[in-house]
């Protein structure tokens, strides 16, 4: 069940909650029994590697897919 964040417009406490995506906008209530709430934008970090310099590109400006039109029509 995904789990979403919320913040208190009262005391300003951020807490979560689980619940359904079908209930995502339903109202919540802060643990402290507060009802103006707001439901925050969360990100998701997604782990894995990466290499320390981008692969490189051909020489000449080859390799196609560029340019205005997909480098097929243009000279």
């Amino acid at each position: 069940m995904p789990r979403y964040e919320y913040r208190c417009r009262t005391c300003g406490d951020t807490f979560e909650l689980s619940r359904p995506m079908a209930e995502s906008s339903a109202p919540a209530d802060c643990p402290a029994g507060h009802d103006d709430t707001v439901k925050l934008l969360s990100t998701v970090a997604v782990g894995g590697t990466t290499s320390a310099t981008a692969p490189a590109r051909p020489a000449g400006g080859g390799g196609g897919g560029g340019g205005c039109c997909g480098g097929g029509c243009c000279g």
